[in-house]
């Protein structure tokens, strides 16, 4: 029992040592670097392009929508004409192989990685189909694993690196009406852990963002299932919520410092600190109170496992002035035309 203890306590010994190392490391600058983000034309994918392009780099990003892009790419350069907006969808590996080369060519050398492409689908399990699976892991796993794959060998030649996956709480915590969407933020998460701890060897440092609900007006773009209209009041107005959400901008900043200072996990907004270290000391406790909060949520019904977008799906609860904030910031971050 002894020789256990003692192994237990020299384990946490390093383990501290290790992160007192890790924490003194200078952080890096962003003069000359190149970044690429995908699902970068709107909501936290533009602000974070914004808030690097603000402080020195030169940004390329990725969309499906080539509308968006052309949008996003108005709005990014009143700050910078060192950008590259590339139309590619991120699930498919030969497009994202193929716009790592570009970004290369156009700009000499990538430096970071920003895997943000993401998708959301709300409703009831019972609404939920295959493929809605399918896209999740395929958006949320799949993209980041193809992009980072095709960024690594350059990285690891050059000894450095730095790569930012955007997960979620949702990577954290399994949230009822949300079960597909956590699917495929899990895998991210395991995959984004996993990756840093192989890849410090090489100079290269992988940051988990794990963000709670954030206002980046994404909600309007979202799919909903079930009684479409009510799931998406619940969902726009807890994304709106002042006490509850996070501004996105605020949040694109702090990614930043911790991209640059090669930060392991970030978790944003306190109310998804709590849920996180909470969860992880009484998991059953998390989990059953999410299952009385999902008594509270839209039973099956409606549309049954049709999709309707969110602007689909207003109401008069939603859009209102109890979810303004959002509003704004869907016409603040290309979410609207």
């Amino acid at each position: 029992m002894m020789n256990r203890n003692l192994t237990v306590g020299a384990g946490i010994a390093l383990g501290l040592a290790a992160s007192v190392v890790l924490g003194r490391r200078k952080p890096i600058s962003l003069a000359g670097k190149t970044v690429f983000i995908t699902g970068g034309s709107r909501g936290l994918g533009l602000l974070l392009a914004l808030e690097f392009a603000n402080r020195g780099a030169k940004v390329a990003i990725s969309a499906r929508d080539r509308s968006e892009l052309d949008r996003a790419q108005t709005q990014l350069r009143t700050v910078t004409d060192q950008m590259l907006a590339l139309e590619a969808d991120m699930t498919m590996r030969e497009e994202v192989e193929t716009a790592v080369q570009r970004i290369e060519q156009h700009f000499g050398s990538l430096d970071i990685l920003v895997n943000n492409a993401g998708t959301i689908c709300v409703g009831p399990v019972e609404t939920m189909t295959i493929d809605d699976y399918r896209n999740s892991i395929h958006t949320h796993f799949w993209g980041p694993y193809f992009a980072t794959m095709a960024a690594l060998p350059s990285f690891q030649k050059r000894r450095q690196g730095r790569i930012i996956n955007i997960s979620s709480i949702g990577g954290k915590i399994g949230v009822p009406h949300l079960v597909p969407y956590c699917v495929g933020k899990f895998a991210l998460t395991g995959f984004s852990e996993g990756l840093r701890s192989e890849l410090i060897k090489d100079n290269i440092y992988v940051t988990t963002v794990c963000p709670g609900l954030m206002r980046t007006g994404s909600p309007r773009n979202a799919s909903f299932k079930g009684n479409n209209e009510a799931e998406y009041a619940w969902f726009s107005i807890s994304d709106a919520l002042p006490v509850i959400s996070m501004s996105a901008k605020r949040a694109a900043h702090r990614i930043v410092d911790a991209c640059l200072r090669g930060e392991a996990e970030v978790i944003l907004s306190l109310p998804a600190k709590v849920a996180v270290r909470v969860h992880g000391l009484f998991p059953g406790t998390t989990t059953d109170l999410l299952g009385l909060a999902n008594l509270l949520l839209p039973p099956p019904g409606g549309i049954g496992s049709d999709v309707r977008t969110g602007k689909q799906s207003s109401s008069s609860v939603s859009p209102s002035w109890i979810t303004a904030l959002n509003e704004q910031a869907a016409r603040e971050n290309n979410q609207v035309r």
